[in-house]
């Protein structure tokens, strides 16, 4: 058998290095975790995703904290299923006009200030670098808007906030309080309920670890209007992916569809 010389070696390494350098990216804009792990759970984009619209559903991609329970796609956990299946009740229940397709992008692309809407899933497991916190932070007073979900108990809320410092230092988190437009621009849900993840249904809780009562808190700019919405010990995401499964509780759909839809439709107003 012939033996590889040490040009071919370092050719075939080079190879190597470039496919696996750009799995990043496949791995963000095909469905990333989901795809790379359960291809028959991936589904082709919707027919129309690439048309333009007046509101597009971004998905932020951050550095994930090593110790994460998901390794480095924590980001991805529920999608692309919770944003279409989302997207197709906002294009149902209002008069937005709502790209039917899911987004992925980094805090530090330029091209994250054509989003004003950014959504952030199992933030109780990120690891923000000073060059996100830096970008976020410019793109929240610039006018964008934050959605954090799906991140239950102490460890994870600390977890959370040693990064959200590092986006804000010194402004104050704050529950939101029941009477805040941001509960009233579509639904009036000045009375809500904690919505669980799928767990709910092998745990007979509606809490994970040690997060048995929801919050719903955020951040304020100097003007008053709201920059991030904590969703804390509850996850939006998993009641609009399952939204099709008739085990999960009707009521928990409706009520993430519902708070989903305010956050949109004050971000848009606001």
């Amino acid at each position: 058998m012939k033996r590889w010389g040490p040009r071919r070696w370092k050719l075939w390494v080079a190879a190597t290095l470039l496919v696996l350098g750009c799995l990043p990216f496949l791995h963000a804009q095909r469905g990333a975790q989901r795809w790379l792990w359960r291809q028959d759970d991936y589904e082709p984009p919707p027919a129309d995703a690439h048309d333009p619209a007046e509101y597009y559903f971004a998905r932020l991609i951050y550095t994930t904290h090593p110790l994460g329970r998901w390794g480095p796609g924590s980001w991805i956990i529920d999608s692309p299923k919770a944003e279409r299946h989302f997207l197709q009740g906002v294009r149902r229940l209002t008069n937005v006009h709502a790209n039917s397709g899911e987004k992925y992008i980094e805090a530090t692309d330029p091209n994250l200030f054509n989003y004003p809407w950014l959504y952030s899933v199992e933030v109780g497991h990120w690891d923000l670098s000073d060059e996100e916190a830096a970008a976020l932070r410019e793109y929240l007073y610039r006018g964008g808007f934050l959605v954090v979900d799906d991140f239950h108990g102490t460890i994870e809320w600390n977890t959370f906030l040693h990064s959200l410092r590092k986006i804000f230092p010194d402004r104050s988190i704050v529950e939101i309080a029941n009477d805040d437009p941001v509960f009233h621009t579509l639904y009036d849900l000045g009375e809500r309920f904690q919505v669980p993840g799928l767990q709910f249904l092998y745990t007979g809780r509606i809490y994970e670890l040690d997060g048995v009562e929801p919050h719903w808190r955020g951040i304020y700019d100097d003007k008053g209007r709201l920059m991030v919405v904590i969703n804390f010990n509850m996850d939006l995401g998993d009641s609009w992916e399952h939204a099709d499964l008739p085990a999960y509780p009707e009521r928990y759909t409706a009520m993430g569809s519902r708070l989903g839809i305010n956050y949109i439709i004050y971000d848009m107003t606001h």
